[in-house]
């Protein structure tokens, strides 16, 4: 698959080049031909006024048509020659100077044409002639007649304004004025952007632009691209700056060997290396790459006058330099997101592993990451606002525009209070997704359950793929892939912002994510499962640095500016780094193997949604929607919560929700009513709110699939009103509802209906019955709880504290065996002891719309659930008022 993908790109990449260069072919020759036509049409205008004189009225008649012919024709030469050199001319090439403004040329072309003046040609409107263009960065070198002196300012001006800010650097020889004719341009010198050069300086100076040169040709274009220019045309980055070397008042012939020799190489050479030669007055008898100008005519409009433009004035100038010198001084601009993608998508095998750009390194090129083999895992650091998000944006932008959704999985953790990850998964606001999405979870900084819950779920992926692999005989994923051709095994990338969340700590969480984390990063090179762990410090987390076996997985280390202790103790070079740069490392940190990149802005809507929208466009066909969980939403109690269930004896087993569990599939948390004894339900705490929902929830969850009998007493007047409105939904599934104000009523008529329907009895604040129970009261409530659910009784009571509960169950020495299912909210770990299998209580702290489910029957330990909202499936209070008024 790799290599037709690959021939594919190729074939596809040499078209586009071909078509680009035909194109530029035909814009030469329809402006060569243009401006042939116009020629010939003035020279037979010349010839005819020449011969007018002396004539006959009907021979003058007979020339003033042929005269008013090539007047039209050299109309229309001139109207072609505008349209055809139009689109090279941008609006800081070629506006005159009232309109004139700053606007970069597109990195792939060549920078704009500049406008000198207009062409003296046509008989139409002198205000709708065409420009008088030449061309210098990216096209010519050039050289002005001393009476053309006066349009240097304006070259210089429009080049700047054709290129973003420090991506032209000027370098003047002025050995008679010292730089004082161009004084205007001065802003640009404190930043480096300018450099003026003595007498003294002339050979450093042509000797460091030679090397310039070198340097250019060995490291940047090294052979694999005739130009800077075939370089951006063919990926759209300009790794270097134009340098325009300005020579005044240049007394050639009085220069040494040496020195001409160094010019005649910088004229050869130059053009294709971005570095082109601004010569005023006389120059040495070479016009190679050279466009020569005077006042009134250049080398390439040949006889055509031209008239020059006035100069620009020095407000602009000045105005101008120093904007620019302001913007190139705030720090290097971004690279951009689109120089990382590819024109075509999706053409990457991942089968060896998953290499990308990811920014452009110092030598023009871009710097690439690599997850495979080795490195297999990486570790993302930098402080807060240091760019860790844009980098991680950028990072799965390259990922996901190169490689299909069936090469590779994405799941994406966010643990700090925020939504970086959300975009990523369908919204209200955007329904579009990333179709290589699994899993999204934000704002779980409070639920480092779901980061354990996402461990366990890759340690079980991670089994699967060992199976397979064991009996395919395949040592690793490639091999795999090989001999099971119809098995679909992506590579899986999961990200955890603010890992140190997870795994800071001294609990069972902690515990267990740490062992997860390094079973997964010890075996998971091998299965294609590659982790990338990103935080602002990881300076603190000894649960991490105390495992060395485990950090030493992590040998790709990417540090943004001013991280710490990323890198190796003794590299400091993410102290110097500036904003929107990294330091890539794929070596554990050390200092030889430092890589500085810069990274585009990768984090705005503006630059990321349309990339998302045309890869969802794509989407295969079975590509569903991730799985979004945020912390700080309350999941709604859903109309059919439970899947179907093997049916029990007697018939089909009730299902009882009482939550949503925290985990990868998002699963309804619930609990088996079978008729065994103790298939009872507590809830735990005084959180009204939350209790009232997990009893509802508990019971719309059975009426909605068994006609069942619900007898209800509610003893809390807060609660009274969700009581009442769970009354009637349950009446709507066609429930026998029977409504207590009794507990001694409840406990005294539990069983005299017996076989006719499932009954649940429901209790509200059970425990405010207090001493209105005598003992024969009590003992018939141990009975409802231990005997019930043999006679299909089961009890779903609200406690609102565990000694509560033991009370009402008999005492300090009560067995709590007819209570096989709790859910505690704001109960503390230690008081659920005598509840629990684990000694001195389970690990729990509580926290708002949490609870903490057990299940004698299913759990070994607790799990955390959260409480279904069930408020919009009750009728609303005047709902009701208005149903009873009408009755």
């Amino acid at each position: 698959m790799a290599g037709w993908r690959t021939r594919l790109s190729q074939q596809v990449s040499a078209d586009l080049a071909t078509a680009r260069g035909a194109a530029r072919r035909l814009a030469v020759e329809a402006a060569e031909t243009a401006e042939m036509a116009r020629r010939a049409a003035t020279e037979s205008l010349e010839v005819a006024r020449r011969k007018q004189a002396g004539l006959t009225a009907t021979h003058r008649r007979i020339l003033d048509h042929i005269t008013r012919r090539a007047e039209a024709q050299i109309d229309a030469a001139v109207s072609d020659l505008a349209a055809v050199t139009a689109p090279a001319t941008g609006a800081a090439g070629g506006s005159p100077w009232p309109q004139w403004k700053r606007v970069s040329s597109p990195r792939r072309e060549p920078m704009w044409l500049l406008r000198m003046g207009e062409l003296s040609v046509g008989s139409g409107d002198p205000a709708s002639r065409p420009p008088a263009l030449v061309g210098l960065a990216d096209h010519s070198h050039l050289r002005l007649s001393p009476d053309a002196e006066a349009a240097l300012p304006g070259i210089l001006l429009r080049t700047l304004g054709s290129a973003p800010p420090g991506a032209v650097r000027l370098t003047v020889y002025d050995p008679e004025r010292l730089g004082g004719s161009l004084a205007g341009f001065a802003p640009l010198a404190p930043c480096g952007l300018l450099g003026f050069v003595g007498p003294h300086g002339l050979s450093t100076m042509l000797d460091e632009h030679v090397e310039h040169i070198r340097r250019i040709n060995a490291t940047v274009l090294a052979g694999d691209h005739a130009s800077l220019l075939d370089l951006a045309t063919a990926t759209g980055r300009r790794p270097e700056p134009w340098r325009i070397l300005v020579l005044l008042s240049a007394d050639m012939p009085e220069w040494t060997k040496e020195q001409r020799a160094q010019l005649a190489r910088i004229r050869r050479t130059g053009v294709a290396c971005g570095v082109h030669l601004l010569v005023v007055g006389e120059d040495l008898p070479d016009d190679t790459d050279t466009v020569a100008v005077t006042a009134t005519h250049t080398s390439l409009t040949a006889a055509a006058r031209i008239r020059l433009d006035t100069p620009p004035p020095k407000e602009l100038i000045t105005g101008t330099c120093r904007d620019i010198a302001r913007e190139y001084s705030a720090g290097p601009q971004p690279t951009r997101l689109a120089d990382l993608i590819p024109e075509t998508l999706w053409t990457g095998d991942s089968s060896d592993g998953l290499t990308v750009p990811v920014g452009e390194g110092a030598n023009g090129r871009l710097a690439e990451l690599t997850l495979g083999d080795s490195p297999p895992h990486a570790l993302v650091g930098g402080p807060s606002g240091s760019g860790k998000t844009n980098l991680l944006y950028a990072w799965l932008g390259a990922l996901t525009s190169r490689y299909h959704p069936d090469e590779l999985e994405l799941y994406l953790l966010d643990f700090k209070e925020g939504v970086s990850f959300a975009r990523f998964a369908s919204g209200k606001r955007d329904p579009s997704w990333l179709p290589h999405v699994k899993l999204v979870g934000v704002n779980i900084n409070d639920d480092r359950e779901f980061g354990l819950a996402l461990l366990r779920h890759l340690r079980t992926e991670l089994r699967r793929r060992a199976e397979a692999a064991k009996r395919h005989e395949a040592t690793k994923l490639a091999e795999l892939r090989q001999v099971d051709e119809n098995g679909r095994w992506p590579r899986i990338i999961a990200v955890i912002d603010e890992f140190q969340v997870l795994v800071d700590g001294r609990d069972e969480v902690s515990a267990e994510a740490v062992t997860l984390l390094e079973d997964l990063a010890r075996r998971g090179r091998s299965q294609g499962i590659h982790l990338v762990l990103a935080s602002q410090d990881i300076a603190g987390i000894e649960a991490l640095w105390g495992r060395p076996s485990l950090i030493a997985q992590f040998t790709l280390r990417i540090a943004l500016p001013k991280a710490r202790r990323l890198l190796a103790d003794t590299n400091t070079a993410a102290e110097e780094i500036p904003r929107f740069h990294a330091v890539v490392n794929a070596d554990s940190g050390v200092s030889e193997a430092n890589q500085v990149v810069r990274l585009p802005d990768a984090s705005t809507r503006e630059v990321w949604e349309p990339l998302q929208a045309g890869m969802w466009r794509r989407r295969p066909r079975d590509n569903d929607p991730p799985r979004l969980f945020d912390g700080d939403h309350v999941p709604l109690l859903p109309d059919n919560p439970i899947t179907a269930v093997p049916a029990a004896r007697g018939g089909e087993a009730l299902i009882a929700v009482v939550g949503q569990a925290i985990d990868v599939s998002s699963h309804a948390a619930s609990l088996r009513l079978t008729r065994t004894p103790g298939r009872n339900l507590a809830v735990l705490g005084t959180r009204a709110v939350e209790a009232c929902d997990i009893l509802a929830g508990a019971a719309l969850s059975v009426a909605r699939r068994h006609r069942v009998r619900v007898t209800l007493c509610c003893l809390d007047a807060d609660a009274a009103g969700d009581a009442y409105r769970l009354v009637a939904a349950l009446e709507e599934t066609g429930a026998v509802v029977d409504w207590q104000t009794s507990l001694s009523d409840v406990v005294a008529d539990w069983n005299h209906h017996p076989g006719e329907l499932p009954h649940l009895v429901l209790l509200y604040a059970v425990d405010a019955a207090g001493s209105s129970l005598d003992p024969v009261g009590r003992q018939r409530l141990r009975e409802m709880l231990l005997s019930g659910p043999e006679n299909r009784v089961h009890t779903l009571g609200w406690w609102r504290s565990v000694p509560r509960l033991r009370e009402d169950l008999g005492g300090f020495a009560a067995r709590f065996d007819s209570i096989d299912a709790w859910v505690a909210l704001d109960v503390q770990g230690p008081e659920l002891a005598p509840l629990s299998p684990q000694p001195g209580g389970p690990t729990w702290y509580p926290r708002a719309r949490r609870g903490l489910f057990f299940d004698r029957a299913v759990h070994r330990t607790a799990e955390v659930i959260i409480p279904y909202d069930t408020d919009s499936v009750l009728p609303t209070v005047d709902n009701l008022l208005t149903r009873e008024a009408t009755r």
